[in-house]
Parts: structure tokens; sequence; C-alpha cells
């Protein structure tokens, strides 16, 4: 693995919710070696989130992650078409667009997935810790 992909809820947790962060989840976030990813589908997912009043971020959306990516040093990953033909290859284990994205990218990229979603045991992705 050439690096973590966070999922959405351990990027929120690890910024604004420290508690709720796993200790193995900390081992990993802390790891030098291993660079830390964050989707611009996370980015996305905040945002309907915020707008549908289900999330409220410090100084909305883009400014928690951006603010919370130049603190911890992680790096967005963008999503091209390589991504968008590994998501259509996926099947349906799980239903959601944005983790069904994440899958893909971590496939696609070579990277691990820091989640604690259980539902994205059934795909065939490294994992970091669960």
């Amino acid at each position: 693995m050439t690096g973590i992909l966070l999922d959405t809820h351990v990027f929120v947790w690890a910024l604004a919710d420290v508690k709720r962060v796993p200790e193995a989840a900390w081992r990993v976030l802390r790891d030098p070696a291993q660079p830390l990813f964050i989707s611009v589908a996370s980015a996305w997912e905040l945002a309907i989130k915020s707008a549908r009043g289900k999330i409220t971020l410090p100084g909305g959306v883009q400014t928690f992650v951006a603010e919370g990516c130049r603190r911890t040093g992680v790096i967005m990953l963008g999503i091209d078409l390589a991504h968008a033909a590994e998501f259509a290859r996926l099947p349906f284990h799980h239903r959601d667009p944005f983790d069904r994205m994440l899958v893909a990218q971590a496939r696609v990229e070579d990277l691990a997935l820091l989640s604690y979603d259980g539902a994205l045991d059934a795909y065939d992705v490294g994992r970091a810790c669960r």
C-alpha cells in the first residue's frame, strides 16, 4: 500500500470528535511513513449532509476540509476516469455512492481504506484497520 484513504467519518472524527477515534486508527493516522488522503467525494458528501442540516462544520464545508487538510497534512484526492470505471465495476454490496467511490479510489490508487463501516468488508480492498 502506498498510503491511507480516510473514510469521511474518520476525517470528521479526527478533526472534530477525537474521542470517537479508536486507538488503532490513531496509530495509523500518526504513522509518518504513510501518506494520508481524503477524497473529494468526502467533501461532496459533507456538503450534502451540511446542506440537509445533518452535520454542522466549523466555518462551513470548504473551510473545514481545507483547514483540516492543511493542519494535518492530509492530501486531497480528486476523482478521475479510472476511478469512475472502477466504480462501475464494483458489485452493489454497499448502496452508498460515496463509500463505493472510496473503495474504487483505494483500489485504483493502491491505498488502504481507513473506515469503520462494516459494509465495506464485502469488497476486495485493503483496510488500514477496522
